[in-house]
């Protein structure tokens, strides 16, 4: 069954299989939509159980914590005004041991953190990619670490469609 712990412990692997086989180049986690909350958990794992830092952190579409992005995505709406709905859908999440708490995972991390977001986002409303931002600025010592990066609707990134945008590479680096 697919878990939060057995996405992090695979990125992991694949960290070390990366890290074996790359020299000295950066490794970076990279993660979109549910993969941010895998990216921060790995991130942090990474530090404190191995005092290693990945070389930079990049959230392309986030939420600050499973419960808060269960809450805000557009297709809970109508459920939201039913009794019930923080038990039956929110609370489930969290007796999965489904948790994803990036917004606790970036008060700890110390790497670069890169958070991206598209205005027209459709599934994860923006404002969890700004609260998240805002999370990681108070926690971190070097603010210049942290980045949020914003599109503008008009590009109509929404969801899933940053990583076409033709400027990121110049925008990651």
């Amino acid at each position: 069954h697919p878990s939060e712990t057995g996405f992090t412990t695979d990125v992991l692997a694949l960290y070390d299989w990366v890290k074996a086989r790359s020299g000295n180049s950066s490794i970076i986690f990279w993660g979109h939509s549910l993969g941010t909350g895998i990216a921060t958990n790995a991130a942090r794992k990474l530090q404190e159980e191995r005092g290693v830092q990945v070389d930079a952190v990049v959230l392309e579409s986030p939420y600050t914590n499973i419960r808060d992005a269960g809450a805000n995505i557009p297709i809970t709406k109508i459920y939201r005004q039913f009794p019930g709905f923080e038990y039956l859908i929110l609370d489930s999440m969290a007796r999965a041991g489904m948790f994803f708490r990036s917004d606790e995972n970036v008060k700890v991390l110390g790497c670069p953190l890169l958070i991206l977001h598209a205005e027209d986002d459709g599934v994860l409303p923006p404002k969890l990619g700004r609260k998240l931002y805002e999370t990681a600025r108070q926690a971190y010592k070097d603010k210049s670490k942290v980045k949020f990066i914003t599109f503008p609707e008009k590009m109509g990134l929404g969801h899933d469609y940053i990583s076409f945008n033709p400027e990121l590479p110049a925008l990651v680096k």
